[in-house]
């Protein structure tokens, strides 16, 4: 059997800075293909729990915590989405497991696109989990400001202090887009975010990763475009609502269309009744993810 998805085996690969923590669940069949899997600007490794589970050992899904976030928390700057993309690389390059499929979720799907158009022998396929695609600041809004509306509470959690685990479980659960989705799975994600020790527990994230990483996604050209200039097949999932579960997600086909997404390079399709965090551990975004995934894994040789 394989390795449970909320206990997966856990590994590090050296990278410029320090060792990179990187999360395994790995295939009943040695001979499996191998998948990537990048997570969000303020989450850890064990976001893919719910893929994890799916995949059923059916292929090794690897999951780093990136630098500045996790158990990498230590690993040094400089941040930014080009320098994650790098560590990307040499994960794959250090287990000697490429070309891989890459998937990423949120600020995730940047680093995918980044990763895939910076070391195109290592990246075979790419899916994009709501993210990637970059839209231009209003005139007049300032990047903190944006940066502080699309992330929300996450955000606000890096200046916060916790008495105990249950108090920081309690913050998770008020959340507008976990209120009525709880699981043990998001659960354990969230409590691998935690460091220190009682009574002042806090977020694992750095907070100057987390600022340079979020500016980036608004602002660099570097990752807006790499959406654009994938060298490999690619495909966009969606969510239909958004970060607090509001009605409008990031994304619909209208504001694709505006930031110049083309269709046929990279096809882009909603999942529906799933907001930005239930897409990647509610039941139709996760199932819909690994059939895409596997699909793409029996493609290898």
């Amino acid at each position: 059997m394989s390795q449970s998805p909320l206990k997966p085996e856990e590994l590090t690969v050296p990278v410029p800075g320090g060792d990179l923590a990187v999360l395994r669940w790995p295939a009943d069949d040695p001979q499996a293909p191998t998948i990537v899997a990048v997570h969000g600007i303020t989450a850890n490794g064990l976001a893919w729990y719910e893929v994890a589970r799916r995949l059923a050992g059916r292929a090794t899904l690897l999951a780093p915590d990136l630098r500045g976030r996790g158990a990498s928390r230590s690993v040094a700057g400089p941040y930014g989405l080009a320098r994650h993309a790098d560590d990307v690389a040499a994960l794959i390059g250090a287990l000697g497991s490429g070309p891989v499929t890459v998937v990423g979720h949120s600020m995730g799907a940047w680093i995918t696109a980044l990763a895939a158009v910076r070391h195109p022998d290592l990246v075979r396929r790419v899916l994009l989990v709501d993210g990637a695609v970059t839209f231009p600041l209003p005139e007049g809004i300032r990047e903190e400001d944006a940066l502080s509306a699309v992330l929300g509470p996450a955000l606000a959690r890096l200046s916060m202090t916790f008495p105990d685990r249950d108090a920081y479980r309690e913050f998770w659960r008020g959340h507008p887009a976990f209120v009525d989705e709880w699981t043990d799975g998001i659960d354990a994600y969230t409590q691998r975010d935690l460091v220190g020790a009682e009574p002042e527990l806090r977020s694992s994230c750095v907070l100057e990763a987390v600022q340079t990483d979020g500016a980036q996604v608004l602002l660099d050209p570097d990752a807006a475009g790499a959406v654009h200039g994938l060298p490999c097949p690619a495909e966009l999932l969606w969510a239909e609502r958004g970060l607090l579960d509001e009605p409008q997600g990031l994304y619909n086909h209208e504001r694709l269309g505006l930031a110049g997404l083309d269709p046929e390079r990279v096809p882009a399709s909603p999942v529906p009744d799933s907001n930005h965090y239930s897409i990647l551990w509610g039941e139709a975004g996760a199932e819909h993810i690994v059939r895409i995934l596997l699909a793409d894994a029996l493609t290898v040789g």
